[in-house]
């Protein structure tokens, strides 16, 4: 499956998040915490809010990374998201702009409510 983009790139704000995030956990990558961040957030009925996103960190990773041996299965998850959420349409542009409002989101609940992440630590 074609991804829906080659690199994410994260904010400053979500990044500092995920040093948080690590230093609790103790999950020592970036990809296992952001795809418990994307999880997080599709979860959610509600749309993300469509707010601009500044990618002014040093913390990039490509998709492979990102999804790893499941990154069909969050392709799929993402695409079902968006065809759900008032069909959305799943082109290349709506995938690449929910994923990072998704990720992003996802990001701030996990930093919230660093306690759901403890059973799995």
């Amino acid at each position: 499956m074609h991804p829906p983009v080659d690199r994410i790139k994260l904010s400053q704000a979500a990044k500092d998040q995920l040093i948080k995030l690590k230093r609790i956990t103790k999950i020592a990558t970036w990809n296992v915490l952001c795809r418990w961040a994307l999880y997080r957030s599709l979860a959610k009925p509600s749309l993300p809010s469509p707010v601009p996103i500044p990618a002014e960190s040093n913390l990039e990773m490509t998709w492979q990374v990102f999804g790893g041996p499941i990154a069909d299965q969050l392709l799929i998850a993402l695409k079902q998201r968006c065809h759900n959420d008032n069909h959305l349409g799943t082109d290349p542009d709506t995938l690449a702009t929910q994923l990072r409002l998704h990720l992003h989101r996802g990001i701030g609940y996990l930093a919230g409510d660093p306690k759901m992440l403890k059973p799995l630590t």
